[in-house]
């Protein structure tokens, strides 16, 4: 339907352009180019102006852009095509809109509800949003940053005034993911400490663990402590989030970070315990009874895998989010105006 849709638009335009009649483009173009950038519909924008480049200046019916349009109802795929013009991309940046405001004032204010609610977390929505006003502040001129609107506000202003109840938002979603979290390390750190101290099989006469020799002991050993400093590290991350100021600047990667490593280090320290415990109990009841190591270390998976469903798909949110390619790039090599 989208491929068929697309042949649909590309003869109307071979239609309108068989009428060789300005005030036609204009009349019949200039609306659904203004719809397209309303929908986020990237595709039919690229076909109208391929065939009429002077349309890549066209108004909506509130005398914006299309890349003001597109700034304000967040549609990167309409945004992106600035990456696919030439020397034009600094031009259309600079249009003042009616309340005195440039592009960068647009992107200050905060984005369409379905449009934040695509992204999981208040805290990751307030990175979009800064990513948003990140990315268009690189191509407007460098008095537009500090310019004021009709309302006497800079960018910055108008940022922090729509994402105000955003910020409180996103800091809160923060505790209380840092919170539950560090419960968790907590407890880890506890047990593991105790485990190895008190060695399985005790010791014998001289003071050494009865299983030194052991390589299942080995395996014990190393994973015990794996476990302890990995959550020990998760802890600190962890806590480190709760007593975080949360400054806007901080959930564009200042935050996201401490979590993303908070998550992975609790991870290994959950699997690394589990290890242990296997091996302990291995150890414990007797090297002729090795059969029981399967049933016991498939059992052991259960809170890994429980962990992995429940916190991965965030934790790959986070990753793509932060470290990804992020949904701000040039979409083909096609010219755009």
């Amino acid at each position: 339907m989208h491929h068929q849709a697309l042949q649909l638009v590309r003869c109307l335009i071979k239609e309108m352009m068989k009428l060789n009649d300005l005030y036609a483009y204009d009349s019949l173009a200039a609306g659904a180019i203004a719809n397209a950038t309303r929908l986020g519909i990237h595709e039919v924008v690229e076909e109208i102006v391929e065939s009429v480049p002077k349309l890549a200046c066209a108004r909506d019916p509130d005398n914006r852009s299309m890349f003001q349009r597109a700034v304000i109802e967040r549609h990167e795929n309409i945004f992106n095509l600035i990456y696919q013009m030439s020397d034009h991309k600094h031009s259309v940046t600079m249009d003042i809109d009616e309340s005195g405001s440039n592009i960068l004032h647009l992107a200050g204010r905060l984005a369409p509800l379905e449009k934040l609610n695509l992204v999981s977390g208040a805290a990751l929505q307030m990175q979009r949003e800064l990513q948003w006003f990140k990315e268009v502040e690189k191509f407007v001129r460098p008095s537009y940053i500090e310019a004021q609107n009709n309302a006497k506000e800079t960018p910055a202003m108008v940022f922090t005034r729509e994402h105000k109840d955003l910020v409180v938002a996103g800091g809160e979603w923060m505790k209380d993911t840092a919170n539950s979290c560090t419960i968790s390390a907590a407890l880890i750190v506890t047990v593991v400490f105790a485990a190895i101290i008190t060695v399985p099989g005790g010791s014998d006469t001289s003071g050494l663990p009865v299983f030194s020799r052991d390589l299942a002991f080995m395996v014990f050993i190393i994973s015990d402590a794996l476990s302890l400093f990995t959550s020990a590290t998760s802890l600190l991350l962890f806590l480190s989030i709760l007593t975080s100021r949360y400054a806007e600047g901080d959930f564009l990667c200042i935050l996201p970070k401490r979590l993303i490593l908070g998550l992975v280090t609790l991870f290994l320290s959950i699997t690394t315990m589990m290890v242990a415990f296997t091996f302990s109990l291995y150890l414990v009841l007797d090297h002729r009874k090795a059969w029981m190591l399967v049933p016991v270390a498939a059992l052991a998976c259960l809170p890994v895998t429980c962990f992995v469903s429940l916190q991965f798909p965030l934790l790959v949110d986070l990753i793509s989010s932060t470290y990804g390619r992020g949904i701000f790039r040039k979409q083909s090599d096609r010219q755009f105006y």
